[in-house]
């Protein structure tokens, strides 16, 4: 298969002071920080974002793969919980983690199955899911700038 890739553009909102719209296909999400950090709390923080789009992709992940794997899916809900220190990214504390220093996932499923068929099934979705792939391998990264 060729390989695939995704894009967003993330532009800024000149009348606030942390909002950044970021655009993929025909849709737009709002980024924002809470009040209590500068922004204007008009949508979830970066850290949220990520931890909502890990906990969507396992579970679509779950969602497309149940049939495969014989789990009688009823429902799925899954909370996500990072943890991280503040020191690390305001420069307070070099010995600090800059980014998230744990993420955890709590799956709650509905299924027809026994605890270790869905247990079996969790497996296979925390090896599966790109973005946990992603975040324990991290990619190559590259940067570039054009100033305009």
């Amino acid at each position: 298969m060729p390989i695939i890739e995704f894009s967003s553009v993330i532009t800024n909102d000149a009348s606030s002071p942390l909002q950044m719209q970021c655009a993929s296909r025909q849709f737009t999400l709002i980024i924002d920080e809470p009040v209590a950090y500068g922004g204007e709390d008009s949508g979830v923080n970066p850290i949220e974002a990520l931890l909502a789009s890990i906990g969507a992709c396992k579970g679509i992940v779950a969602k497309s793969f149940a049939r495969l794997h014989r789990v009688n899916l009823k429902n799925i809900r899954i909370e996500m919980k990072g943890e991280i220190d503040p020191d690390g990214y305001m420069g307070k504390n070099k010995r600090v983690k800059i980014g998230l220093s744990r993420i955890s996932t709590h799956y709650f499923i509905q299924a027809d199955n026994t605890k270790e068929e869905i247990q079996t099934f969790i497996n296979f979705i925390e090896h599966t899911c790109p973005l946990s792939d992603t975040i324990k391998n991290a990619p190559i990264f590259h940067t570039f700038v054009e100033i305009e």
